[in-house]
């Protein structure tokens, strides 16, 4: 009888595979990131941990074990989830990895726009110096954090180490720690007028898609600033750059966009009010611990009792 088989996409360290492997020391362990490796294995693979674009094609078969698929990022929408669902298969995400990091990178982005260290940077390349005509500042301002996830109540907590007050956008309407007032996702042109910065931290699904346009930017104060390290796909990219040209919001900090890499004729690269970063808000050093011991070894073990993996479980419906 051949023996049960779990299949991680990414290079472990021998700690993080021998603290997976105690917990089914009767499976096959497989990690890598080699993709004819992954292809091979994941044909007879009852547990996926992670992803690459086109192993539906070896692991979703007609005599497929698969069962479960736990992913490496927190986004699920890369991932094939009509044929996921009609196989039945459980899919939980890496959902909260990320708050840390991408909690700093929203204010360095918030922080190097409003005094202007990307100006200073552009300057030290050709020995200039100048004031930049900087005067703004971070404290006590408005932030909207629009999707109050890991990620938002990480940056929410943030916030108030600056004295912000926090208005918070999310699906259910209900309130969050540090989160001074929530509204729904129908009441966002309520919470847009009152920011000074305007965070997106949502997942892409189809409510989201294209969910800020120009009527969203013309609805923002003139000074304020657009953040989005959610999903570029949320965003009319060029109805941004149209905004961005005419003055009607003040910048934009962003590390996701509709087509990446972000294409070279892109007009964002030069503009001097964005700051442009390539997808990697969530990169950390402890990744891979994070996503193994705080959400895989747990659904593991869930899921090897007979339970339903719990922690981050996709609701298909729901796209996250």
């Amino acid at each position: 009888m051949p023996k049960r088989k779990l299949v991680v996409t990414n290079n472990l360290t021998e700690e993080l595979f021998q603290q997976i492997k105690e917990i089914i020391p009767g499976w096959e362990l497989i990690a890598s990131k080699d993709k004819e490796i992954c292809q091979e294995h994941a044909r007879d693979a009852e547990v996926i941990a992670g992803w690459r674009r086109g192993l539906d094609e070896y692991c979703l078969g007609p005599e497929s074990g698969l069962k479960w698929v736990q992913t490496w990022s927190a986004g699920v929408d890369s991932l094939p989830l009509n044929k996921l669902q009609a196989a039945d298969i459980l899919l939980t995400s890496a959902n909260g990895v990320h708050s840390y990091p991408i909690s700093e990178t929203i204010f360095a982005l918030m922080l190097g726009l409003t005094r202007k260290i990307h100006t200073y940077v552009k300057n030290q390349q050709s020995k200039t110096w100048h004031h930049a005509n900087i005067k703004l500042e971070i404290h006590e301002k408005t932030i909207g954090i629009i999707g109050v996830g890991a990620i938002g109540k990480e940056t929410a907590k943030i916030a108030k180490a600056f004295g912000m007050k926090v208005l918070g956008v999310r699906h259910s309407g209900m309130p969050a720690q540090f989160v001074d007032e929530m509204y729904k996702i129908d009441q966002l042109d309520l919470v847009l007028p009152q920011c000074d910065y305007v965070v997106i931290t949502l997942p892409h699904t189809k409510e989201t898609h294209h969910l800020f346009g120009i009527k969203q930017f013309q609805l923002m104060k003139p000074a304020a600033f657009f953040i989005n390290i959610g999903r570029g796909e949320i965003v009319v990219e060029k109805e941004l750059i149209a905004a961005l040209q005419q003055g009607i919001i003040a910048g934009a900090g962003l590390d996701v966009f509709e087509t990446e890499p972000l294409a070279a004729e892109s007009p964002l690269w030069e503009m001097e009010n964005v700051i442009v970063t390539p997808h990697t808000s969530g990169a950390t050093e402890h990744y891979n611990q994070r996503v193994i011991q705080n959400i895989l070894i747990p659904n593991l073990k869930a899921y090897l009792s007979g339970a339903i993996p719990a922690i981050n479980l996709v609701d298909y419906s729901k796209g996250y």
